[in-house]
């Protein structure tokens, strides 16, 4: 199994397999739109603007597992991000991260990468870099600024 085995719903309702981001590094973070952590997004977008979608991409899926920091429906958040943020980068349906009902996606982004919690999310804007042979390569704290991983992200561009 490895990242590409995965199905996701777009923010949209749409399917699709992460097996359309082959080849491609990513950066995989659980949102939410009423947390301290929230004015991240203006600099995952400047990750985005700087990087291109051609060997990279921003998968952001929401979570409301957090002190319910993201109450919102798929409209609600797709037009948040939208508007306060200019978020051009792909997000996807409201997720759990943790517990039982955890995304299947999230069990093995963190199997394989375990945090200092173990097997579970810490908190909103935790983030996964993925090399572009869908490799969970590092694992990066919510407080980790997207700037912080501009060098981390240019190696496995460089590498691809």
């Amino acid at each position: 199994m490895n990242i590409y085995d995965f199905n996701v719903k777009t923010i949209d309702g749409n399917e699709l397999t992460l097996d359309d981001y082959n080849s491609k590094v990513l950066l995989i973070v659980n949102t939410a739109s009423k947390c301290g952590f929230t004015p991240q997004y203006k600099g995952l977008e400047e990750l985005y603007k700087k990087f291109g979608n051609d060997k990279f991409e921003i998968l952001a899926f929401p979570c409301d597992q957090f002190k319910n920091q993201e109450p919102g429906n798929s409209t609600d958040i797709k037009n948040f991000c939208e508007i306060n943020y200019g978020v051009t980068f792909p997000l996807f349906e409201k997720i759990d991260v943790n517990g039982s009902n955890a995304h299947p996606l999230f069990k093995y982004l963190c199997k394989e990468q375990s945090g200092i919690l173990g097997g579970s999310i810490k908190w909103n804007f935790t983030k996964f870099l993925v090399d572009s042979k869908g490799n969970v390569v590092s694992r990066f704290a919510p407080i980790t600024e997207p700037e912080k991983l501009i060098n981390d992200i240019q190696k496995l561009i460089n590498e691809a």
